[in-house]
């Protein structure tokens, strides 16, 4: 467990789009995880980001995030 402000969280929106919420604040229903591709990996080994979306997830969305995610990594 880590504080809120140490995650990113990951949101499906309204429209059924999944993406990474830099600010927090986009509307729909997010999860969080830590900022690194360990913690996506074990997210998506343990199916917890679909449980916690309530959807099932394309590889395309998971290979987007990842990059996406790697780009965190980067400026940290």
């Amino acid at each position: 467990m880590k504080p809120k402000r140490e995650m990113i969280r990951i949101v499906r929106t309204p429209e059924g789009e999944i993406l990474i919420d830099p600010t927090g604040k986009r509307s729909g229903r997010g999860v969080y995880v830590c900022p690194r591709q360990d913690c996506l990996a074990q997210a998506l080994k343990r199916n917890a980001l679909a449980r916690g979306l309530n959807t099932v997830i394309p590889a395309e969305i998971i290979e987007s995030l990842e990059q996406e995610l790697k780009g965190y990594e980067e400026r940290a």
